[in-house]
C-alpha cells in the first residue's frame, strides 16, 4: 500500500487573487530597491580603504533587492510561487493579542526616557508575551505569571543595557545617573 500525502502538505496552486498578491510582493521588492538606490545617490563615492567607497554597500543591497524583486515577479508570472505551503493559523487575526503587543511597543517608546531602558524593555516584554500567549489561546496568567514575566524581562534587558553602556559606550537612557540601571 502506498503512503498518501495529507491534504495540508500539498502545495497550493495560485489563483488569480494569489497571483496579484505575489506580483505586489515582487513590485514591493523593486520599490524598496529603488528607494535604496535613490538613497545611495546621496552617499559620496570617494574610494576609501581597499578601494571601495561608503556607497558600495547601499548599491550592493539595492542591486540584490532588485534581483530578488525581479525573481519574485518572474515566479508570479510563470505559474506562481512554487511549493507554497497552505496558510496556517486562524482565518482571522486576533485583535486582542495585537493590542497587547502594540501596547508593549508603544509603552516602551513612551517610557524609555522616563523609567530607563531596563524597566521600559521589561514592560514591553511583559505585555508582548501576554499578547503572544493570548494569541495562541493560552491563559495570559495571573499575578504570579505576570511577576515572572516582569523579572524575565529585567533579566533579558539588564545585560543588554550593560553591554551597550559599559562595553560599547552607547548611551542608553537609565533610571539612575550611575548608568548601572
Amino acid at each position: 500500500m502506498e503512503p498518501t500525502e495529507s491534504p495540508a502538505a500539498a502545495p497550493v496552486q495560485p489563483g488569480a487573487d494569489q497571483r496579484v498578491g505575489q506580483t505586489l510582493i515582487g513590485a514591493g521588492a523593486w520599490l524598496v530597491a529603488a528607494v535604496l538606490a535613490v538613497g545611495a545617490l546621496d552617499i559620496p563615492s570617494d574610494a576609501g580603504y581597499a578601494g571601495v567607497g561608503p556607497n558600495f554597500l547601499p548599491w550592493l543591497l539595492a542591486l540584490a533587492m532588485g534581483l530578488c524583486g525581479g525573481w519574485l515577479l518572474w515566479e508570479a508570472y510563470s505559474g506562481g510561487f512554487r511549493q507554497l505551503e497552505p496558510p496556517s493559523g486562524a482565518a482571522r487575526g486576533d485583535w486582542a493579542a495585537l493590542a497587547w503587543v502594540s501596547a508593549g511597543i508603544l509603552a516602551n517608546a513612551a517610557l524609555i526616557t522616563r523609567i530607563g531602558f531596563v524597566l521600559s524593555c521589561a514592560l514591553c516584554y511583559l505585555l508582548a508575551v501576554r499578547g503572544l500567549r493570548a494569541g495562541e489561546g493560552q491563559p495570559a496568567g495571573g499575578v504570579r505569571r505576570t511577576l515572572q514575566d516582569g523579572v524575565t524581562g529585567v533579566v533579558i534587558a539588564a545585560p543588554v543595557f550593560w553591554l551597550f553602556t559599559k562595553m560599547l559606550a552607547v548611551n542608553l537612557p537609565g533610571l539612575t545617573g550611575s548608568s548601572w540601571l
